[in-house]
């Protein structure tokens, strides 16, 4: 699995990483602690070039990726042309159990990765603990980081809204009342048109009318409301709360649709986004999130591993006359959500995944199971779409 190369162990820490460099034997040549900066990065690969230098041979570097703490280091090594591996930490952690180590400190850890290089050839624990790194498009990870950027600011404004609708019902009862969803643009710029909220209540037909949004009818629900209007005494500190939040959610409406430009820019040039995006129901943010989070389908080894990752595939859990499946703790999450969003789309536009839907229901499966089964089916459609270079087709 791996070439005689030199090998490189990182044991991740937020602050600082302890490294640990061998050779295929076994020999330790060099340990040594780096700083989480640009001075301590710098001085890795120094320390790695002098070795490469002198022993005329490739490197490779396995690294946790525990809570992000591994970039931008990771990025920069496979950027200098060494092999990268990214170390399962679950089932680094049932190594260390099978194989205990007298105590627990970094430069053992550095260690112990150094050990699964070395096995991995001979311990099938060893060699699934390592996960080769393929380097992805810049567009994906573009893609990646506004995807979720932009999933952070939806989940912001969900937030603020429900506070926004919690406060008015307690302020000004009624003012709900004239509108369905409180992030309606027309109500978020009637509630913003003055500086304090007791005086919508005095606004005349010609400054409704003003307001962006708000024609006759809206003009019409309002003046019903403030002929009936009433404030509670926490108006006074609590209405700029409410303003606040009704600015917040404007600024946060432009942000996301400023970020949904700039993502259907970036996927227009991924080839992944626009395979994926061939699919029907899948949209234009379902598919940058996917194609985002996936990055290249060089890192994995089998369409198995990619419906894996994507939370599309179950792990057997049976046992004697129990027959069962589990969750798998290695999915990212992320594209999980994606996927199902967009497989519930789609079995709306394609008439034999509708089929495939209503059998599973038929059987007995949740809605949630009957589209993950289908979801399975998919990743296959996915994977040889990639593979073979075609969009996808509805025979």
């Amino acid at each position: 699995m791996y070439p005689l190369s030199i090998r490189v162990a990182v044991d991740v820490g937020s602050t600082c990483h302890r490294v640990a460099v061998g050779l295929p034997a076994g020999k330790l040549l060099d340990e040594f602690d780096i700083s989480h900066n640009a001075g301590g990065f710098k001085e890795f690969f120094h320390h790695i070039e002098s070795l490469e230098k002198r022993h005329q041979l490739p490197v490779a570097v396995a690294m946790e990726g525990y809570n992000g703490w591994a970039r931008p280091l990771d990025g920069q090594i496979l950027r200098h042309g060494y092999r990268l591996y990214s170390v399962n930490n679950l089932k680094l952690a049932r190594y260390k159990e099978i194989f205990p180590a007298p105590a627990k400190t970094d430069a053992i850890d550095a260690r112990r990765i150094l050990e699964l290089f070395r096995l991995s050839e001979h311990l099938p624990l060893a060699k699934n603990a390592l996960h080769e790194v393929a380097p992805t498009p810049i567009e994906n990870d573009q893609l990646k980081r506004y995807t979720r950027r932009r999933k952070q600011l939806v989940w912001e404004r969900v937030r603020v809204i429900n506070r926004l609708q919690s406060d008015l019902h307690a302020v000004c009862p009624g003012l709900m009342a004239i509108t369905g969803e409180a992030d309606n643009i027309w109500f978020l710029n009637f509630l913003t048109c003055r500086d304090k909220l007791t005086k919508l209540a005095n606004l005349r037909q010609s400054s409704l009318l003003a307001i962006p949004g708000v024609g006759k009818t809206y003009a019409a629900q309002i003046q019903a409301w403030q002929a009936q209007a009433q404030f509670s005494p926490e108006v006074e500190w609590v209405g700029e709360m409410i303003l606040q939040d009704a600015h917040r959610i404007l600024a946060l409406g432009k942000d996301i649709k400023a970020l949904d430009l700039k993502i259907a820019g970036i996927a227009a040039q991924s080839k992944l986004a626009q395979t994926i995006g061939s699919i029907p129901g899948f949209g234009k943010t379902s598919m940058a999130e996917i194609a985002g989070e996936v990055g290249t389908l060089e890192r994995f080894k089998s369409e198995t591993g990619l419906a894996m990752y994507m939370g599309m595939s179950a792990l057997d859990n049976s046992s004697g006359k129990k027959n069962g499946v589990k969750t798998p703790r290695h999915v990212n999450t992320r594209a999980k959500a994606a996927m199902m969003v967009a497989v519930a789309r789609h079995i709306a536009y394609v008439p034999m995944s509708r089929a495939y839907y209503d059998k599973k229901r038929a059987e007995g499966k949740q809605h949630n199971q009957a589209i993950r089964a289908l979801g399975r089916h998919l990743v296959r459609v996915i994977w040889s779409m990639v593979k073979q270079g075609r969009k996808y087709e509805v025979r």
